[in-house]
């Protein structure tokens, strides 16, 4: 069974629906590990709630960014780990990382890519006053959010619709969505190579 690592830095609702997928046979896979740079980030809690092992660490208490990916690659590689799923994790990703796990991060982004990549996509796209926005799933490379694209799904922005209703309507979409997508880049139905 292929292992996953889920990084995240905030609520974990996303990685709940994961681990969930995971329990029931919606990802033929085992959630093995939670990275988390945030220590005090509810999706620690989570975690430990759900019997997750759990690396939490604080950049700041490193010389570099390779010095903190290296420590993650150890527990990456302690815990056999085959797939990184980026799931709310607001860091950008290394050479050491991509280098070792090249064609297998992927991130969850709440925006159609290449439309609004970075921090507040959904305040971005209300911003604008488009009509529709959406999520978007893709490999993770050097860039902000820049990867290959593996799948999308539109969501439409109602005239009524403020920052809590689309980001909520956004969430719950995510929930279903990513679970599916994880699951075929699992399977080998899409690759990052």
């Amino acid at each position: 069974m292929k292992r996953i690592a889920i990084f995240a830095s905030g609520t974990g609702s996303n990685f709940e629906e994961i681990v969930k997928a995971s329990r029931t046979g919606i990802i033929s896979g085992t959630v093995a590990l939670l990275v988390c740079d945030k220590p005090g980030a509810l999706v620690v809690e989570k975690a430990r709630a759900l019997g997750i092992d759990t690396f939490v660490f604080s950049p700041k208490d490193y010389q570099s960014k390779v010095e903190f990916e290296n420590h993650i690659l150890e527990k990456l590689s302690s815990f056999n780990v085959d797939l990184i799923a980026l799931a709310g994790y607001m860091r950008l990703i290394g050479e050491t990382l991509l280098r070792e796990f090249s064609g297998r991060i992927i991130n969850l982004h709440p925006s159609l890519l290449p439309k609004y990549p970075g921090k507040d996509a959904v305040g971005q796209a209300l911003a604008a006053d488009e009509t529709e926005t959406g999520i978007t799933v893709h490999f993770v490379d050097e860039g902000m959010d820049t990867g290959p694209i593996i799948d999308q799904v539109k969501i439409k922005i109602y005239p009524n619709d403020n920052y809590d209703s689309l980001a909520k309507r956004i969430h719950e979409i995510e929930h279903e969505f990513f679970p599916k997508v994880i699951e075929r880049v699992l399977g080998g139905l899409v690759n990052g190579d």
